[in-house]
């Protein structure tokens, strides 16, 4: 592609590798595709996550992630700066992943904070429901939805302290609902997904309401 034709999300893909710029040590996650290693810029000693999303690398193959999916989840999370969201520092590509450097949440899952606790009082329950409200809240102000709230995918900044800060991640499956454009798709995590998911019914923001709904029911 001509650099005039390169849409402005291609253009922001680094075609240099990641480990001139990033020491690249622990794992700290991994999902379908797509694997999350801390980092730190060489440079500046700043600690990141980087998160190796594998590429599908022929129409035919349904290994790894298309093109259009990795573009889509780039051009949201530019979108975006609100304290209870992960935040995009970098981008970087070769010829099997796309490689974002993400903020570094390293408090741990919400998911295994509850496990550890055991219950939470209505105190406690109210104010990781209440940042998560402000940080959808704000997505759904720029027409985002996320479409798979989950206590996996809600992140703890500091997990000592009594009421953690917290991140929502993994805008994989997020969406800009648009006006007039409907948009059907089975997706997510069936515990968490609205009915109109399931159903396959034109789906918008209400989807993450449900999705919510469920996580305050298990706090």
């Amino acid at each position: 592609l001509c650099a005039s034709m390169r849409s402005p999300i291609m253009a922001l893909f680094k075609q240099q590798k990641v480990e001139d710029v990033y020491e690249i040590g622990e794992e700290l996650g991994s999902g379908q595709f797509a694997i999350v290693k801390k980092c730190r810029d060489k440079s500046t000693g700043m600690e990141y996550a980087a998160k190796f999303i594998k590429k599908r690398q022929s129409r035919a193959s349904r290994r790894g992630v298309r093109r259009e999916e990795i573009e889509r989840e780039v051009a949201i999370l530019q979108q975006i700066l609100h304290a209870n969201i992960i935040k995009l520092h970098d981008i970087y590509e070769n010829k099997t992943d796309v490689v974002l450097i993400l903020e570094l949440v390293s408090g741990g899952e919400l998911f295994d904070f509850l496990a550890q606790k055991e219950s939470l009082s209505e105190e406690e329950a109210t104010r990781f429901i209440k940042q998560i409200l402000d940080g959808v809240n704000y997505l759904h102000s720029k027409k985002i939805a996320h479409f798979d709230l989950k206590p996996e995918n809600i992140m703890l900044l500091d997990k000592n302290i009594p009421i953690p800060h917290i991140k929502l991640i993994d805008f994989g499956l997020a969406h800009k609902i648009e006006d007039g454009v409907e948009f059907k798709n089975i997706f997510g995590t069936p515990e968490f997904v609205a009915p109109e998911i399931v159903n396959y019914e034109p789906l918008g923001l209400a989807a993450d309401m449900w999705s919510i709904g469920v996580i305050t029911y298990i706090l």
